[in-house]
């Protein structure tokens, strides 16, 4: 057993310029692990809450309160438990928060130190950290979903449809996958300023171009994945981020016109027959059960639905999910839930049913790799952390580049549309 001596939380800056918690675990024979905790801008109401400041410094968005509760109540009450134990370092912070929302303490504080404290075991151990949290099974690099073009509340442009994304799921490993996608995203780029498009990237490091729609935006990603030559090895994802886009009473706007449920099925269709779109996130909002359970039922045989919003990585809103059936797979967002132990079991309850994970990073991100390490551990087989451009995103492909070289492993994810 090796026990935390210490717990020291910090206010700093993601990469939106916005203030975060990174929190250090230092263990009682001076092994020390580290996390920095990232924040989304497209977020679900069901999410645990991010505490903030209020008031005006940093505009309202300081967390020195998030920092005063790790270096005091969290701090007193995780010194002195076993480093190894995870989730009893986790339910004791579970504990003392004592709100379904984690609202009294914070999920950005307690995130911080659940996940330092994983990193310090893992360092006590001298392991790297998907080994700690996966063991010997953790083996399989994941497919990138990488977001080329911005849209939503991602961009200031008129496209409705949140993220673009190229997906390399027919490479032959993760280096050859980040290949063609560099390829891919440096052939659009030039693509978009021959026709005088805007190449400046956004949070995500995606363009954010003024197109006409969603197919405008398509085409360009088609033509760029076929002069780029790789029109047999990349496909193509959507985040809808419907949430945003929901007028109530079953209606959307999409594309410049309303549409009712039944129409938003029928143009999620008619893109599948025209691209090579294998995924799509979030295709209603986050209370549309009717909905989700439609397109389900019309499409979820025949293409990955990736519940973000409805899901916000909580187990028992995923447990219902999975009952009424909605969507086909859940993306995973650390800061959503709060804890590792809560992450873990959400991701053990998704594939036990058979649904895909999708790690995820935040549009307010920092260059910790948490997430890389984590999307190898447990097998997710995709992970989403933005283009090819800025360091807090690249930061995660390099340390995938790095396992991959290092330890080797499998490349792809588990397909229950071939089972």
């Amino acid at each position: 057993m090796v026990r935390i001596s210490d717990v020291r939380a910090y206010e700093v800056l993601d990469s939106r310029g916005n203030p975060t918690v990174y929190t250090v675990v230092t263990l009682e024979d001076g092994t020390r692990g580290d996390a920095y905790v990232p924040s989304g801008a497209s977020t679900g109401k069901h999410e645990a809450l991010e505490l903030r400041d209020g008031g005006s410094r940093f505009l309202g968005k300081g967390v020195q309160k998030a920092v005063e509760n790790v270096n005091g109540v969290i701090s007193k009450a995780v010194i002195g438990m076993n480093a190894l134990d995870q989730r009893a370092v986790d339910e004791a912070m579970i504990n003392l928060d004592g709100t379904e929302n984690k609202s009294r303490l914070g999920a950005n504080a307690i995130l911080s130190v659940s996940l330092a404290v994983a990193r310090a075991a893992a360092n006590f151990l001298n392991i790297p950290l998907f080994r700690y949290l996966g063991g010997v099974n953790g083996i399989v690099l994941p497919i990138p979903l990488m977001n080329v073009i911005n849209g939503g509340v991602h961009a200031d442009n008129s496209l409705d449809i949140q993220e673009f994304m190229i997906v390399p799921d027919g490479a032959e490993t993760f280096s050859h996958a980040i290949q063609i996608a560099s390829e891919t995203f440096h052939t659009l780029k030039k693509l978009l300023k021959e026709k005088g498009h805007s190449v400046s990237v956004g949070d995500e490091g995606g363009f954010a171009p003024n197109l006409g729609g969603t197919r405008e935006a398509l085409d360009f990603l088609m033509k760029a994945i076929e002069e780029a030559g790789y029109d047999d090895l990349i496909s193509i994802a959507l985040d809808v981020a419907a949430s945003e886009l929901y007028l109530g009473d079953g209606k959307y706007r999409m594309d410049g016109r309303e549409m009712n449920r039944q129409e938003m099925v029928d143009f999620y269709r008619s893109l599948l027959d025209d691209y090579p779109i294998i995924s799509i996130e979030d295709p209603f909002a986050e209370d549309d059960y009717e909905g989700w359970e439609m397109v389900t039922a019309e499409l979820g045989q025949t293409v990955q639905l990736v519940g973000d919003d409805i899901f916000v990585t909580n187990i028992e809103r995923l447990a219902e999910g999975i009952r009424e059936g909605y969507a086909n797979a859940i993306l995973i967002k650390l800061n959503q839930v709060g804890t590792l132990s809560e992450t873990l079991d959400a991701i053990r309850l998704a594939h036990e049913n058979a649904y895909r994970t999708v790690i995820s990073h935040r549009s307010g991100e920092t260059c910790d790799t948490f997430i890389a390490d984590l999307s190898v551990a447990v097998n997710a087989g995709q992970i989403k952390t933005g283009s090819l451009a800025r360091g807090e995103r690249t930061s995660k492909y390099n340390r995938l580049l790095y396992i991959e070289a290092e330890y080797g492993g499998t490349y792809g994810y588990f397909d229950p549309f071939e089972v």
